[in-house]
């Protein structure tokens, strides 16, 4: 099995310029699932993954439609390891989010650009560079060896960033074809080049938008100011009644059901070797800010937050226009730990707003809102001690154990409708800019993700229980 592992490796080692390439040529597909007009996009997105699949020796690869109407996901699998091997399921997603505002990019967003041994684009770390990585892994095995020590299955989507409501639907009615022992994700990061990390927690997320309505049509703020409620001041007061200056949210009834964290695992979070000049330096901020009663680390992923994420409304063209705005809006999502339940959450964060609202104005919410539970997975999984030992095998450093602040929906499904734990196998980097202009991936990271995949699966294959 050895001399499988290092055949692949080799493999890789020697095509890795031509995986970059295949990977710029993903990267140029503009697959914004938040965007309508991109629609054509995402099946574009989901044919080429479908083709890589093909390509590195995947069998079953079919592109499905979504049965919501939504956009496709693509399956396939290789199952020739046997009855007694483990089988993986791999996920991922090729959508990617809007790439706004163009202005703060330094190359253009679906145009990949190598700068310093870092690939700029969108959707390069977050997460068609990540998603690729395994891809690439199984094309390792086949095309050497002619097979690999364990059984995969893969299910990519398109609409990770837009509420995952197809993969949602799908799972469910397809438990069977996605049966395993074991999932395998690749969309978080590690803490630095050097330094690999092992994410076992994700906070889950309950999204909202709010629309403020006030006269039927814009006022003169002169003719009108001070008898007329403008829904824009009205919505600065209403974002100031859900959290307090140091980030304690102030909705009643939101911290009823937060897990606290035990003694036990406050000492492992606080272990990870990062402090506060290296987060200031990374994020670029003034001064760390947020609950005194827990430290910077416990807050990052480990604690509930609220954010206002947009506001939208009135003149925000050159020069000034006086006017009260008819409408106002406000984006806003709120980060759950366990044990909170996003549908209790939204319920009691619409009360709260409902109490904000003066008579002057009113209030409407959006039924397209979204949301997803947070999860903890048992870090002393066997199927976690091999990914350990794999990152070791290839960074020449022992992983730390943390939990990410973000959302990864489809694990929570994963638990709940399969009965599967996740590994939470990440290669982006605190400065990929996820999200943000100039996002990137590390190409030496997009390298050894690879070899760490391929030396997980060989673990994997020797693990007696999963």
């Amino acid at each position: 099995m050895s001399n499988q592992r290092d055949t692949a490796l080799k493999y890789a080692e020697g095509h890795k310029k031509r995986f970059l390439d295949e990977l710029i040529s993903y990267l140029r597909i503009p697959s914004v699932s938040t965007q309508p007009k991109h629609k054509e996009d995402l099946l574009k997105a989901a044919e080429w993954t479908a083709e890589a699949m093909r390509s590195a020796g995947l069998e079953h690869v079919e592109v499905i439609p979504s049965p919501v109407g939504r956009h496709p996901l693509v399956y396939a699998d290789w199952l020739h390891a046997g009855p007694d091997a483990p089988t993986v399921l791999i996920y991922g997603h090729f959508d990617v989010q809007p790439p706004e505002p163009l202005e703060l990019w330094d190359s253009p967003p679906f145009e990949p650009t190598v700068r310093d041994d870092y690939l700029y684009a969108r959707g390069s770390t977050d997460d068609k560079g990540q998603a690729f990585i395994h891809i690439k892994m199984v094309e390792s095995y086949l095309k050497t060896s002619g097979s690999i020590p364990v059984n995969v299955k893969f299910i990519y989507e398109g609409e990770e960033e837009n509420g995952g409501v197809t993969l949602s639907a799908f799972i469910p009615e397809n438990k069977e074809k996605l049966a395993a022992d074991i999932a395998l994700i690749s969309d978080t990061g590690i803490l630095s080049p050097t330094q690999p990390s092992l994410v076992y927690g994700l906070r889950g997320i309950h999204y909202d938008f709010i629309d403020l309505l006030g006269p039927n049509h814009d006022l003169h703020s002169g003719s009108f100011g001070g008898a007329i409620n403008n829904p824009l001041n009205a919505l600065g007061h209403i974002i100031a009644g859900l959290k307090d200056v140091n980030g304690r949210v102030l909705i009643p009834g939101f911290y009823d059901d937060v897990r606290e964290l035990t003694a036990e695992e406050r000492t492992l979070l606080n272990k990870l070797p990062i402090d506060e000049p290296t987060l200031l330096n990374m994020t670029g901020a003034p001064a760390i800010w947020g609950e005194s009663e827990f430290t910077f680390i416990e807050r990052l992923g480990s604690r509930p937050t609220l954010d206002v994420h947009g506001i939208i409304g009135g003149y925000t063209g050159e020069g000034g226009k006086t006017v009260l705005p008819s409408t106002a809006h406000a984006k806003i999502s709120m980060r759950l730990v366990p044990d909170q339940d996003p549908e209790k959450i939204k319920q009691a964060f619409r009360a709260h707003v409902r109490t904000l609202v003066p008579e002057s104005i009113s209030v409407k919410f959006r039924d397209d809102t979204h949301g997803s539970h947070p999860i903890v997975i048992d870090y002393n999984l066997p199927a976690i001690k091999a990914a350990r030992e794999a990152y070791a095998a290839v960074f020449e450093n022992e992983p730390v154990l943390m939990r990410e602040g973000g959302s990864i929906p489809v694990v929570n499904e994963f638990k709940s409708v399969l009965d599967l734990d996740t590994v939470l196998m990440g290669f982006g980097l605190p400065n990929s800019r996820v999200h943000s202009p100039n996002e990137n991936f590390y190409l030496p990271l997009f390298e050894r993700g690879i070899a760490t995949a391929i030396h997980f699966i060989a673990n994997l294959a020797r693990t007696p229980k999963l």
